[in-house]
């Protein structure tokens, strides 16, 4: 838990640098480049002694689905939707956690079911800004499928990762997950992004760096580290911790506003969700 909680903190930071000094950089290029300095960061870990060629083609195949698919169908919905309608409808995660779950364990847990629920509402209270949308169907179903292939991404590869067993390390494999994923994001780029053209300020690339390495790179491996020693029902309320997070770090660190009694109170709800998941061992995975 204490992985997925440093995580959320440093995505949550992320929001305000992306917001602040990537602004009118090609997004398809942001994410390319995020993730092939996360492939790059893990290539020198790579060892693929006695992992077997189906393996690694399906640790790629998640990587690309959790990493590269959904950076593509998740900045594809920009088109169609406003920015705050997008960060709306991200919050249903927990529940597409919840249910894939119990899909693939065949055995549904109420208390998880119960504390993607509280994870939800509690995101809920702090993005909703009342009944004003002007979403299209594209662009929600857009942000569900984004939704989708993250949290089937992250169960993915808990089970994965319990078939290479002991022997093999998370970081002598990782990298597979996000050639996957680079492979992906760099197929949708050649369709939307002037490579020749694109230019950056030095502090365009140090922040590229910053999220390349640490929030992409880093932070990816820790998250799906972390998916692997907690149940279910707290992976999937963990899904939405980085919502109040990235609102209080832009209320302390970027001086932006914020409601602070809907970001205590959302805050509130998603630790009760938290607590609800591990408050008996017997609902562990």
């Amino acid at each position: 838990m204490f992985l997925l909680l440093i995580v959320s903190f440093v995505w949550a930071f992320s929001f305000g640098l992306i917001k602040g000094r990537l602004a009118g950089v090609d997004p398809t290029a942001v994410a390319t480049l995020r993730l092939a300095l996360a492939l790059l960061v893990f290539l020198p870990w790579l060892r693929l002694r006695g992992v077997s060629t189906a393996m690694r083609f399906r640790l790629a195949a998640i990587g690309a689905i959790q990493f590269g698919v959904m950076y593509v169908l998740y900045l594809r919905a920009f088109a169609h939707l406003q920015a705050y309608e997008v960060a709306l409808f991200t919050i249903t995660t927990p529940f597409f956690v919840t249910l894939l779950d119990g899909a693939i364990r065949r055995q549904f847990v109420g208390r998880h079911a119960a504390a993607a629920l509280l994870s939800v509402a509690g995101a809920g209270v702090i993005v909703w800004q009342g009944l004003a949308l002007s979403s299209t169907v594209v662009g929600v179903l857009l942000v569900q499928a984004s939704n989708l292939c993250f949290a089937a991404g992250q169960l993915g590869w808990r089970h994965a990762r319990a078939q290479l067993g002991s022997g093999v390390s998370d970081a002598s494999v990782f990298a597979l997950l996000y050639a996957g994923a680079f492979a992906a994001s760099l197929a949708w780029s050649f369709t939307t992004t002037d490579w020749l053209a694109l230019r950056l300020t030095w502090s365009q690339g140090a922040t590229l760096a910053y999220l390349g390495v640490l929030a992409s790179g880093v932070c990816f491996f820790w998250w799906n580290i972390g998916a692997t020693r907690v149940n279910a029902g707290t992976l999937a309320a963990f899904n939405n911790a980085k919502i109040p997070l990235a609102v209080a770090c832009s209320l302390v660190f970027f001086g932006e506003s914020a409601n602070v009694p809907r970001l205590l109170l959302g805050g509130a709800l998603m630790a009760g969700g938290v607590w609800l998941a591990e408050s008996r061992p017997s609902a562990r995975r």
